[in-house]
């Protein structure tokens, strides 16, 4: 082991930009019909409190219509989101850091298939 003490930032101290596939199906599973849409942006929520070790979450409305487009109960199988965490402006916030959540759109036919988590440099 060295000896240098590490005098950086802390790593969720950064601001990053990320996309990952969240795969809803599995968190919604179970859920009844009429909670399946508030049941998928929570755990979109948890998802991304977890990733991005921020507490504030901020949840696009984009997203919110793209969950919601089908209706409650009909929720999208998979979800590609990208997860940024910048610095809060408000002074009076208790976070310093906030993860704002978009929706990326799919353009090509395969879906999913061969898409991985990926960080975007800025």
């Amino acid at each position: 082991m060295s000896s240098k003490k590490r005098e950086d930032k802390p790593r969720a101290a950064e601001i990053v930009t990320r996309e990952y596939t969240i795969n809803l199906h599995k968190r919604v599973h179970g859920t009844g019909f009429k909670k399946r849409a508030p049941k998928a942006l929570k755990e979109i929520r948890k998802f991304a409190e977890k990733v991005m070790s921020t507490k504030d979450v901020r949840i696009d409305t984009k997203l919110n219509k793209e969950v919601w487009k089908c209706g409650v109960k009909n929720v999208p199988r998979r979800i590609r989101v990208r997860l940024a965490r910048r610095h809060n402006d408000d002074e009076e916030a208790q976070e310093a850091l906030y993860t704002l959540v978009t929706v990326v759109p799919i353009a090509n036919r395969a879906g999913f298939r061969g898409l991985s988590n990926i960080t975007i440099l800025e």
